[in-house]
């Protein structure tokens, strides 16, 4: 069996997330793997770096899948390119050791959300960005995104309150700038928690708006889900890379 590596991107507005579904086939998964079983004649499960929510789009995810297929990945990057829909891409198409999981031997992820901080329209980026046009105070929310490095316990800032494992992570860069009328939040670490990333936001914009102070983000960690901030929008989220 070979296995072959996939670097992804994709919008992801039309779709109801990553993970495949049982009702319906309108996630990336189930996109991908339709097209990858029918050009290749056998049934393909693939496995993500990571999976993304509704909504959430993909700069830089990472896949890999196992076939006993000999077509050659120039061959099959070209195929890909012509039976996926638009808003799906291929950068890369490569085999890869038989060891290779994209999930399992990912070391670090970055993500980045944006945040039309302004009550100008936004056309042409509308589909990418969250809007928030109240005033927000940046310096503060700079101050409370440092307070995030490091190892800790992000129960808080979790979506799943079932989660049996381990809800320890380590963030290793957090910055937030603004770029014109946008916030942008990037944040870099070896592992993130289902909804972690639009939570850590919600809860930068709260201490931007004044609603909690800087100062007390370390009370978070260990903490309950609804003692952290908001979940904000899924469209203002990329996953930006994947280090291996």
């Amino acid at each position: 069996m070979r296995n072959i590596r996939l670097d992804i991107c994709y919008d992801g507005t039309r779709y109801s997330g990553w993970q495949r579904q049982t009702a319906h086939d309108n996630t990336i998964q189930g996109k991908l793997e339709t097209a990858l079983s029918r050009i290749l004649a056998e049934p393909i499960e693939i496995a993500a770096s990571g999976r993304t929510d509704t909504g959430v789009h993909a700069r830089g995810q990472v896949v890999n899948f196992h076939t006993k297929s000999a077509m050659d990945c120039t061959e099959l990057l070209s195929q890909l390119r012509r039976y996926l829909p638009e808003d799906i891409g291929i950068y890369c198409c490569r085999e890869v050791s038989p060891r290779f999981h994209a999930r399992l031997n990912a070391l670090e992820k970055t993500y980045q959300y944006r945040l039309w901080n302004s009550d100008a329209p936004c056309v042409f980026e509308r589909r990418f960005v969250a809007e928030f046009p109240e005033e927000l105070d940046l310096k503060a929310m700079q101050e409370a995104a440092e307070l995030f490095l490091g190892t800790h316990d992000f129960s808080a800032f979790c979506a799943n309150k079932k989660m049996k494992k381990s809800t320890v992570r380590t963030i290793k860069s957090f910055t937030v700038e603004r770029v014109g009328e946008e916030l942008r939040f990037t944040v870099n670490g070896n592992g993130f928690l289902h909804n972690m990333v639009r939570i850590l936001v919600g809860t930068l914009i709260e201490v931007g708006r004044g609603a909690r102070s800087a100062d007390s983000i370390p009370e978070l960690f260990g903490a309950k889900r609804e003692q952290a901030g908001f979940l904000a929008p899924g469209k203002g989220l990329c996953l930006m890379e994947v280090r291996y």
